[in-house]
């Protein structure tokens, strides 16, 4: 075990919104001594997500590609996941309640940013975006499996077919919640927390362990696919 908090790595965990990854994570996060657990929620989405009914709630006042991509998520949560949307985020909240240790909430206020994405998408992207969401919603859950498991294989590759397809959401969405969010670990880490948990979108990780790693910060990751693998019946190769 590491001889200091400081020398020890920050530890990103990469879920999926629409895949129920609570137990695993749960054993993870039970694996090592923590000081803190940080999620990739704010104030606002922190508290609608644990207030009782939440997985039931319509999502009102966000923009309509915003309010299309909360629908989807629930459909494939249902159909795919096993449980609603942000299952992994209420685990998370409840392991640092169970275990008394301090819950952070490390990402931009989602409301700011999609404002923020708004504003900066050229019209052509805009477009694309509204239009792929109302696709998504007729999508069939055996299709958004291929292409998870297509994710799982290659990363990498969904990421830069992204930043072809629309750069301006590949930036706001996550290169600059990446610095933001490695900005929070930082100072929690020199606040005393050095023993830390994050856990956030797959999409994120290797994003925020590269900002984290230019703040002389090491990083230790598990990606969505290790916890996935440990939700199968059987040995998974990886």
């Amino acid at each position: 075990m590491y001889s200091s908090t400081v020398e020890a790595p920050v530890l990103l965990i990469g879920t999926a919104h629409v895949v129920d990854l609570a137990e695993p994570l749960r054993r993870t996060l039970a694996a090592r001594p923590l000081d803190g657990v940080a999620v990739e929620l704010d104030p606002e989405r922190i508290e609608s997500l644990l207030a009782p009914g939440a997985e039931r709630r319509k999502p009102t006042g966000a923009p309509l590609f915003a309010r299309l991509w909360s629908i989807l998520q629930r459909r494939l949560g249902a159909e795919i996941g096993g449980g609603p949307p942000g299952a992994e985020m209420r685990a998370a909240a409840a392991f640092a309640q169970e275990r008394s240790i301090p819950l952070f909430l490390i990402d931009d206020p989602l409301r700011l940013t999609l404002l923020h994405l708004v504003r900066a998408m050229p019209f052509k992207e805009r477009v694309t975006l509204v239009v792929g969401s109302i696709v998504g919603l007729f999508v069939p859950a055996r299709v958004v499996e291929r292409e998870m498991d297509r994710y799982v294989e290659s990363p990498e590759e969904y990421a830069a077919e992204l930043r072809s397809a629309s750069p301006t959401i590949a930036r706001v969405l996550l290169d600059e919640r990446n610095e933001h969010m490695a900005d929070r670990l930082l100072g929690l880490r020199r606040g005393g927390y050095g023993r830390l948990a994050a856990v956030v979108g797959d999409a994120h990780v290797t994003g925020l362990a590269s900002a984290l790693g230019r703040r002389g910060v090491p990083v230790e990751t598990v990606p969505f696919r290790t916890l996935r693998a440990a939700t199968a019946p059987g040995p998974r190769s990886s």
